[in-house]
């Protein structure tokens, strides 16, 4: 038996906010939409693997949600790691950098992390 990823989720609370983000920050584009009265599922895509990122959007949430320690986020490559930190810090969305490493972590409008990481 082979189990391959097919996506992850991300609860938010503007779904046009967080559309913009992930276009502007990392090159996603909607790949499929799911619309419900209470509920839109919006699946991104990076052009390239076949991962998508499922955005859902409950319609009558107005709370942000609790993220906890927020210990949990995705991770991405990036070519051009230099022009990227760049971009992000010109967005003002870098939370978190480890230079040791060499990595940082932007968060999204609601919280969520996600790991930037050089090809090597």
């Amino acid at each position: 038996m082979q189990f391959t990823f097919a996506h992850n989720n991300f609860n938010v609370l503007d779904l046009e906010k967080s559309l913009a983000f992930y276009k502007q920050a990392l090159g996603l584009v909607e790949v499929r939409r799911k619309e419900k009265p209470e509920f839109s599922l919006v699946f991104l895509g990076d052009g390239k693997t076949e991962h998508l990122l499922e955005l859902t959007w409950l319609k009558d949430r107005t709370e942000p949600y609790n993220l906890g320690e927020n210990e949990f986020h995705l991770a991405f490559r990036v070519a051009e790691f230099d022009q990227a930190y760049e971009l992000h810090k010109q967005m003002g969305c870098i939370c978190y950098e480890n230079k040791g490493m060499g990595i940082y972590f932007i968060a999204d409008p609601d919280g969520y992390w996600v790991e930037i990481i050089p090809v090597r």
